[in-house]
Order: C-alpha cells, then sequence, then structure tokens
C-alpha cells in the first residue's frame, strides 16, 4: 500500500455556505468503477465535520479504526437519466441559504471522493450499533465564489453576469447528495457589453434540478479574507491538476492556487510554523505517524506576507485602476508567469522531501488593482496608526459635518439651522468624540486585521454620542474596505428596541451571514430557533461553511433590551467570537457602564472580554462646541453676511444648565432648535429670553404637570423604580423589588405634609401601583401567563422620559431626593 498522506492546511472557513445533504427526492447512488487509492483513515481529513465531534469524544479503546478507499466516479440514478459524477466534474451544491426557488446555488469542482470501510482487526462487542461513517459516499469540493458570495463591505469590481471566482484554498467534505447538477465553468470571455458592476440577477439560473445550471465564466482568482484578485487560467490549472499523481490523497492540494505577490529578487518569506496533527489511536501502520504538515507546502495564502516592489508611488498609483483587463502576466525579466518556480517562490520552506513538481504549478500573479493595493497596504495606510486614521478622518469630516440632505433645503438661515439642531439629524462625525471614535476604531480594525473574533463593550449615559460614534466608525471602515486599507466585512446591526422579541436577533444575523438580501428580497423564511441552529453550526465549524472567508461585524445596540432571564440570546452572541475562526466583531452598546457586573451572570461576563469604553457625559464647553460646530455646518453655502440665528450668550447658558443635569446633547440641541423657532417668524437673532422662555415650557409639559400632581407614595415608587431600573441595568423591574426599595426610601424621605411617615400596607401601595397604571405613567406585566405569577414576580416598566422624572421631582423633592436620583 503507498505511503499515508499528509494532512492539509486547517485553514479557515468563515462565511462559507453551510452545504446540505437533503438531495430531495430519494435518489440511489452507486461508485462507477473499482477504487483507485486506499490508505489508513485520517479522521481530520476524511471525516464528516460532524462525525468527527463524535469519534473525538469516545474513549481511545472505543474508537473505530478506518481506511479511507478513493473512488474516481459515482452514478446517480433519477427519474429520467442517470448522470454520472468524476473527480473534476464543476458541480452545484445545495446549502442551507437556498429557501427559496430564486436563491442560487453555490458552485464547486469535485477534487476528490471516497468512503470509510472498518478495519477487519475491528472487533466490537456492542456490534448491534450501526456505524454512521460507513456505507456514506463523501466528497470534497473546491469552491469557486459568486460575486454576492463576497463581503457587502469590500473592493468593489467590474465582473460579466455570470462570472465567478476560484477560491484559493477553500475546500470543503459532505456527502455526494449534497450535489445537485453538474454545471459548465468556462474560461472563454464573454463579450464585453456584458461587463456589469452590480450583483448577477438576470442571468442566474433558478436552483432546480429540472434546469441547466450555467455556463459560467471563470478566469480570476479571489481571497476573499483579503479582498485580493488573481489573474490565472481555469483550464491550465483543471489539466495540470487531474494529470497529477503526487498529491496527497483526498486533500484536494493540487487545486490549490499559489499567489505570488513578491517579485524576483526581493527576499524571501517567512517560515510557517506548522502544527502536526495527531497520529490515528489504533489500527494503522506505523507509518501513518508520518502525517505531519509536509501537505502544507504551499505558504497559507492568508498569512502571505507582501513585500514591497521596487515600483515608485507614481507606478502604483498608475496601477490602481478599475479596470482589470487580461493583461498577460510577466515577470520582471519578461519572461512568463510559468517560468516561476516553486522553489523561487518559497525557497526558504522545511527542507524535507518532496516530490517534484511541475515549475509554475498553479502561480497566479495579482491584478492591476490587487497589485497597487497591496503597495498601498504596505507603505501607505498600513504605516499610518490607526489613531492618526481616524483622526485625519475626523478632521476631514469636521470641516463640514456632512449633511448631505441640505441640498434640498431653502436658503432660509433660520430653516437650516433648525434642520441641523434636530435630534434625528446626524452629522457624519461628532465633534468632541474623536478620542472614543480612535479607540473603537482602532479596536475593530485590528480584529478585522488579525482575522479573529472579539467583543467591544460601549458604555454610557443616554445622549453621549455611541451609536452615533460607532455608525461614524462603521462609515469608516466602509470605506476602508472599499480602498483595500482593511479586510471586507459584512455589518449588521440589531437595536433591541426595534425588534419584537431578543430572539428576533438571530434570524437578522442569519440573514446577513447567509447572504440574504433583506432590502431587496425580504427576510428568509426560517424561525429563529432554526437560525440559531445554523448560526451555532456555521461559527463552530460543525458544517461546510463554503468559500466566503470574511469577517462579520455586529452592532447590538440597546443591550439591556435583549437581556433575558436566562440571559441565552447575549451568551450566545459574545461566545460565538470567541470560538477559532469565527471572525465576529460585536460591538454592545448600553446606557450602563457596570452592566456586566450588576446583571450578567458569570458565564455571559467572562466571554465579554476586556475591552470596555465608556463615554463620559458632555461638559459644558462640549455641549458649546456641539451647537456650535452644527450652526456653522448651516452656514455652508450661505453670504458671509447671513444673518445671525443663535445668539453666542444663548448657547453658553443653555450647556451650563443641561451639563448641570445631565450632559445630554439631545436636550441642548432640541431647546437650541425650539428657540430658534420661536425667532423665526420675526426673522431675528434667537437669545437668551428665548432659551429660558422654552425650558419653561419644558417645565410645565404634561408629564411635568402629571408628576407634581402626584402623591407623595406615587412619586416615592417612581424613585424607588428609576433606582432599580438604573442598579439592574434593565428597564422591567420585578414589583417585588420596586416594594423593597421603597421599604428602604421611607427611612430616609419625608413627606412635608406629614409629620410623621408610616410605612403603607400591601393593599395600599397596590392602589398606588393601579393608579400610576391607569395614568400610563407606568406599564405592568399582563396576560394570562403574567396572572399566574405571584404579584411580586410581576413586572412593572417606566412610560414616561427618565429624565424628566428625575429632574421634576429633584426640583420638587429638594436636595435629598437629587441626591438619591443621581447616585
Amino acid at each position: 500500500m503507498p505511503d499515508a498522506p499528509k494532512t492539509p492546511t486547517r485553514r479557515s472557513r468563515r462565511g462559507q455556505p453551510i452545504a446540505s445533504s437533503n438531495s430531495g427526492p430519494s435518489t440511489e447512488q452507486k461508485w462507477l468503477n473499482d477504487s483507485v487509492h486506499e490508505r489508513p483513515c485520517v479522521p481530520e481529513v476524511d471525516m464528516l465535520p460532524e462525525s468527527l465531534a463524535d469519534w473525538q469524544e469516545q474513549p481511545d479503546d472505543e474508537r473505530v479504526d478506518y481506511k479511507t478507499v478513493f473512488y474516481s466516479a459515482f452514478q446517480r440514478k433519477e427519474r429520467a437519466e442517470s448522470p454520472i459524477f468524476s473527480v473534476g466534474d464543476t458541480v452545484a451544491v445545495r446549502t442551507e441559504g437556498i429557501y427559496k426557488r430564486d436563491k442560487k446555488p453555490s458552485i464547486a469542482v469535485i477534487v476528490a471522493m471516497w468512503e470509510l470501510v472498518p478495519e477487519p482487526i475491528m472487533e466490537k462487542e456492542d456490534s448491534e450499533e450501526e456505524d454512521k461513517n460507513v456505507g456514506k459516499m463523501m466528497i470534497r469540493i473546491h469552491w469557486f465564489l459568486r460575486p454576492t458570495e463576497l463581503a457587502a463591505h469590500g473592493v468593489k469590481r467590474d465582473h460579466h453576469e455570470n462570472e465567478i471566482y476560484y477560491s484559493l484554498a477553500s475546500t470543503d467534505v459532505f456527502e455526494s447528495t449534497a450535489i445537485m447538477a453538474r454545471c459548465e465553468v468556462t474560461d472563454k470571455e464573454p463579450p464585453p457589453s456584458k461587463a456589469t458592476n452590480k450583483s448577477p440577477s438576470k442571468r442566474w439560473v433558478y436552483a432546480d434540478e429540472k434546469e441547466k445550471i450555467g455556463p459560467f465564466y471563470c478566469r480570476v482568482a479571489v481571497n476573499s479574507l483579503r479582498g485580493l484578485y488573481y489573474d490565472f487560467n481555469w483550464a491550465v490549472l483543471r489539466e495540470d491538476a487531474l494529470s497529477g499523481e503526487d498529491d496527497p490523497w483526498g486533500s484536494g492540494e493540487r487545486w490549490n492556487v499559489n499567489p505570488v505577490e513578491k517579485r524576483k529578487g526581493m527576499p524571501p518569506r517567512k517560515k510557517q510554523k506548522v502544527d502536526v496533527p495527531e497520529r490515528p489511536k489504533r489500527g494503522a501502520p506505523q507509518r501513518a505517524k508520518r502525517l505531519t504538515a509536509a501537505s502544507k507546502l504551499k505558504e497559507e495564502p492568508d498569512e502571505a506576507e507582501y513585500v514591497e516592489p521596487e515600483d515608485s508611488d507614481e507606478d502604483a498609483e498608475d496601477d490602481d485602476g478599475d479596470d482589470d483587463d487580461h493583461l498577460p502576466t510577466m515577470n520582471e525579466d519578461g519572461s512568463d508567469s510559468s517560468s516561476v518556480s516553486d522553489a523561487d517562490a518559497y525557497s526558504d520552506m522545511d527542507d524535507e522531501p518532496k516530490t517534484p513538481r511541475k515549475r509554475g504549478r498553479n502561480m497566479a500573479h495579482p491584478t492591476p488593482h490587487s497589485k497597487a493595493a497591496l503597495a498601498r497596504r504596505a507603505k501607505g495606510a498600513g504605516s499610518a496608526s490607526p489613531q492618526k486614521r481616524a483622526k485625519l478622518a475626523l478632521r476631514a469630516n469636521n470641516a463640514a459635518l456632512g449633511y448631505d440632505s441640505m441640498a434640498h433645503l431653502p436658503q432660509d438661515p433660520w430653516l437650516r439651522a433648525m434642520h441641523v439642531l434636530h435630534v434625528g439629524s446626524r452629522p457624519d462625525a461628532l465633534p468632541c468624540r474623536e478620542e472614543e471614535f480612535a479607540r473603537v476604531l482602532d479596536s475593530v480594525n485590528d480584529l478585522l486585521e488579525e482575522g479573529s473574533g472579539g467583543c467591544i463593550y460601549i458604555s454610557g449615559v443616554p445622549g453621549t454620542g455611541k451609536t452615533a460614534t460607532v455608525h461614524a466608525v462603521v462609515r469608516e471602515l466602509k470605506r476602508m474596505a472599499e480602498c483595500n486599507e482593511t479586510n471586507p466585512f459584512t455589518y449588521v446591526e440589531i437595536n433591541g428596541l426595534r425588534i419584537p422579541e431578543p430572539t428576533a436577533a438571530y434570524t437578522l444575523l442569519w440573514d446577513a451571514v447567509s447572504g440574504q438580501d433583506v432590502v431587496k428580497d425580504g427576510q428568509q423564511p426560517i424561525s429563529a430557533k432554526a437560525s440559531l441552529k445554523a448560526l451555532t453550526k456555521h461559527f463552530s465549524g460543525g458544517g461546510s461553511r463554503g468559500p466566503g472567508g470574511h469577517a462579520c461585524v455586529v452592532l447590538m445596540d440597546e443591550l439591556d433590551q435583549l437581556m433575558t432571564a436566562k440571559q441565552d440570546v447575549v451568551y450566545n452572541f459574545f461566545n460565538w467570537p470567541t470560538l477559532a475562526g469565527s471572525r465576529l466583531v460585536v460591538l454592545a452598546v448600553a446606557n450602563t457602564m457596570d452592566l456586566p457586573e450588576r446583571a450578567m451572570t458569570g458565564r455571559v461576563r467572562s466571554r465579554l472580554g476586556m475591552t470596555r469604553i465608556n463615554f463620559q457625559p458632555y461638559t459644558a464647553t462640549q455641549l458649546q462646541n456641539i451647537v456650535e460646530a452644527r450652526i456653522e455646518s448651516a452656514k455652508a453655502g450661505q453670504p458671509k453676511d447671513a444673518s445671525e440665528v443663535l445668539q453666542a450668550d444663548a448657547i453658553k447658558l443653555t450647556s451650563k444648565k443641561v451639563s448641570s443635569i445631565s450632559g445630554d446633547a439631545r436636550r441642548i440641541l432640541d431647546i437650541c432648535r425650539r428657540a430658534v423657532e420661536l425667532a423665526h417668524p420675526d426673522r431675528r437673532t434667537a437669545k437668551i429670553q428665548d432659551v429660558l422662555e422654552v425650558m419653561k415650557q419644558m417645565q410645565n409639559s404634561p408629564t411635568a404637570a402629571y408628576l407634581r400632581d402626584c402623591s407623595f407614595q406615587e412619586r416615592m415608587v417612581l424613585v424607588s423604580l428609576i433606582k432599580c431600573i438604573k442598579r439592574e441595568g434593565v428597564e422591567e423591574i420585578k414589583w417585588g423589588d420596586v416594594l423593597h426599595q421603597h421599604s428602604t426610601y421611607v427611612k430616609v424621605l419625608e413627606d412635608p405634609d406629614v409629620s410623621q411617615l408610616r410605612m403603607p400596607t400591601p393593599n395600599e401601595l397596590a392602589l398606588v401601583l393601579d393608579s400610576l397604571v391607569a395614568a400610563h405613567a407606568l406599564h405592568m406585566e399582563a396576560g394570562a401567563t403574567a396572572m399566574r405569577k405571584a404579584e411580586g414576580e410581576r413586572k412593572v416598566m417606566l412610560n414616561i422620559e427618565q429624565g424628566e422624572v428625575e429632574r421634576v421631582l429633584g426640583d420638587i423633592g429638594g436636595q435629598s431626593w437629587r441626591n438619591i436620583l443621581t447616585n
């Protein structure tokens, strides 16, 4: 028997479509010819991921030993015909993302096929149990990628309607029943008029076995993790891979593409450390322990080190075009790329014996655009620190805060000022948050560049610019990804206040991971439970995950609204980034700095990580700068002698008032906007008197009037509820916890209308609760399930603005009440 093969490199498979073994109608399959090779089983290479996990959990003395028997073709009996699938055939693969008829299948090439056979020495006492690994016809495929399977935010490249890309080294193992049909992949270029930079939607065929799938055009290989493209010849690669016999059996290594990212005469690449997989426990020959990483002869493409070319900056910029035309791939000396040998490109690898290979096999050179991008990342944007890039971006944005929607506004200075001062009008960047912007950008960019996952906890009281700053960071990251200054990624935002229940977050994330266009096609018809199962399988590597390989950035806003009794939603979102190869970055935004310590269990808190960024309340000077920056941006395009709409002293007074209460930027924007509204009819400058009038009106709002008319016990219940909300970090509080807090405050607060305050009875407090619920100041848990709970276990929630309650009750109760509300 030939020597055992060598285990291939275990590459990350993040972002790949999950292959499904469901082939629809029952089919009968059989091998078409005798075996072509046999060797001892290497579980990490030959088993399905789910079977490998079960096999590894078994004790050593109970593990079954197999041998792997390879074949070259199999036949499937169907209703009308009996198609034959052979090694080297390009096929359509059914993935779990296919929920509708217009969903397109994934495309791949078959690189190996085999089955596992128990070794003759195996003698099991419990032989009645069926072996799930025996009898399965397993396939290893090498993925192609459709343009729609790449990251949503990355380098954009013109492509033909039916063009697909070849992945560098992305393979998966699954059952043969996941194959739908054969399809044609050609290197013959379609007419130039068919090129488009949009998603191919008209000429893609449906995922239906009755329809012909393809043909597809492929002339470019892609590194989806880094967003780099390489010129290569599909026909030459396929012919070379099928003619070779020195490939480690079952690994598909000969189908990999080796990117040449350095030029002749440049220093060699660094050596890569490789891990030696464990030898099978029993039944394998002694030579099986030679299963080292010799099959990792080629350096990991995703980890390839780019050596700066000798070209000048001007030459690199000239190469940076949008046209990836079919230029001949030439070396510096004018020779064809086929003359570049593996020894030249990887001369520093281990000096272990290797089978001689054809010179220049599977070499691919970057397209002109990717070559220029590599040069920029090597000496341009890559040399600047993220903090420096953040400050440069903020400086450019702060010059004009980027209100693109102002183009349709009239030239009236008051109308323009009211527009920019509106709370819902958000600029591209926030003044006075440069440091926080840089820290968030630095943290996320590092995770994207490292190709790892992680959690970043962002906290701060409402109105301190947390969400707006994260949005600005994401916009900057999208720009960097489109310019190839960082790795491509997919972005999804989950707001706890905008989803019906916390578990709906699973469906939103699965839509983004599986490449569903929610805006165009809507959400997939899949339940939250099914989404959770698919996400767990996807991030844990328990199933084949397709060719994508890009990262995913998730913004979890209003985190306290996603907290459940079991805390399973936040646990899963914090746990997935800790899994190897997940490349999931979670930005968790909450209003409480110590929410993890107060409300999260130990297992959830331990997975949150150590990266925490706190947004402090704005100071008076910062609030003044924010308003002045927005007013200044409204003057863009106006004459220099345009009327002043808001007096500087009025802004200064308002900032001091707001900073002494909450430091909420939204509040000062609202006051200034309403002051400008008062001055607009007379077309005059809003002054201090207008600001004071607006504050007086806000203090005399219906909510403030109601709170002043509340009884002492009603106000104490509201204060107790607010205290519990701040302590627990969630808005839904058990009524029993409010009562306990109320009993504490009875002893320290005094009623000015009563000489001696007594503790109210439970029935009296129940009447107080009914009064607050009837006035819609509170909401109480209702429904058949809630009515079966004890009254103390039912939850209540504040239904009026918390900041206004704190302000009014602080004014009514005096300093002792303000101390309680602010601590």
